[in-house]
């Protein structure tokens, strides 16, 4: 009996406690923040943008040079790939880039070898119709001669065979002419074949070259090193992650305000931060962020108490300069208060005023 008389007073002092902190939770929540009117508040949390340093394509880590939680800068060297498939590639690729430059000294070779011969066929055209012209020369006097009974008609008849001869003979001059210049269109299209392929094996080097610069991971930008996400002799996919940084001088507070508020506040807009950490320094912000719809609604809006529970989530930036000249003391996920001033003729209460500054 006394043994369930002691649970059930556990039981009930555990509830006690419960009550207590859900009063104080709420008695939080509602309690007026004595701010004035013109300026408006919001809980959040400072958040920073991530950047992952990955791979462009897929293949296995050699090196990581920067750690979790170092500092690095834009540029610098923070992991390296394995390159040696690549550097295989590069010499194959080099090989055919000089295959296909003896391809085209030899497919150029060709062009003046048929131009050569396309130069003879024409001499050769010309012999024979000089040859052709004399022949029907010839016929011509043996005809006058045959016909005045001055020599034989066998005579004119061996003119005129050879005058059929040399017609011949001068087509097939012009056939092997058409022949050799053919050969030359031939010729120079493999010239600019042979030149293609020049141009292809270049582009395929320059490709892998590109490949390898780009197996020298760098930061992108200024930041902290959050996360390894990879380690060296781990085999990445294409765009595969290899470390996680954070820029920080890049940070914003998210927050959330009613609706009532939220329609009040506009991009540029005066903020101060307060975070539950240091709680003794203020931090001058601008509004960089207003979400254009409510970001949670309830079920059924059918009072104007329900209507302020619309939430539109808001940023407040942090001047970079400033976050640069405390780099070393900038950390993200940190709690605080936001404050805003909506109106700009409201001045800052004294505890708001005094903002950090070096």
């Amino acid at each position: 009996m006394r043994q369930v008389t002691r649970k059930t007073w556990i039981v009930r002092g555990a509830i006690a406690v419960l009550a207590i902190v859900v009063a104080l939770i709420i008695w939080q929540a509602t309690r007026p923040s004595g701010l004035p009117e013109g300026i408006v508040s919001g809980n959040g949390r400072l958040e920073a943008v991530e950047i992952d340093v990955s791979a462009k394509s897929p293949g296995r880590i050699k090196d990581i040079m920067a750690d979790e939680g170092q500092l690095v800068k834009a540029g610098q060297v923070v992991a390296r790939m394995d390159v040696a498939t690549l550097e295989a590639q590069l010499s194959e690729a080099e090989a055919q880039l000089a295959q296909a430059r003896n391809s085209v000294r030899i497919a150029e070779t060709q062009v003046i070898q048929r131009e050569s011969e396309h130069a003879s066929a024409l001499a050769v055209v010309q012999q024979r119709e000089a040859e052709l012209n004399a022949a029907r020369k010839r016929l011509r006097r043996s005809e006058i001669l045959a016909r005045e009974g001055a020599t034989p008609q066998q005579e004119r008849d061996d003119d005129q065979a050879t005058v059929q001869g040399s017609e011949a003979t001068v087509e097939a001059a012009r056939a092997q002419l058409a022949a050799a210049q053919a050969a030359i269109v031939v010729a120079r299209s493999q010239v600019i074949g042979a030149r293609s392929t020049v141009d292809a094996a270049r582009a395929t080097i320059e490709r892998i070259k590109s490949d390898i610069a780009d197996s020298v991971l760098r930061a992108p930008r200024d930041g902290r090193v959050q996360y390894r996400v990879a380690q060296p002799g781990e085999v990445v996919p294409g765009g595969g992650p290899v470390l996680n940084l954070v820029d920080l001088t890049d940070v914003t507070m998210t927050f959330f305000l009613p609706e009532v508020v939220a329609g009040k506040v506009a991009i540029g807009s005066e903020a101060r931060l307060i975070l539950d950490t240091a709680p003794d320094y203020v931090i001058p912000a601008k509004i960089s962020f207003v979400a254009d719809v409510a970001q949670f609604t309830p079920k059924t809006v059918e009072t104007e108490s329900e209507r302020q529970k619309l939430m539109f989530r808001v940023k407040a930036r942090i001047d970079p300069d400033l976050l640069r000249r405390h780099v070393q003391r900038v950390k993200t996920g940190l709690p605080g208060m936001a404050y805003v001033r909506v109106d700009p003729d409201t001045p800052w209460p004294d505890e708001l005023a005094k903002v950090v500054e070096e």
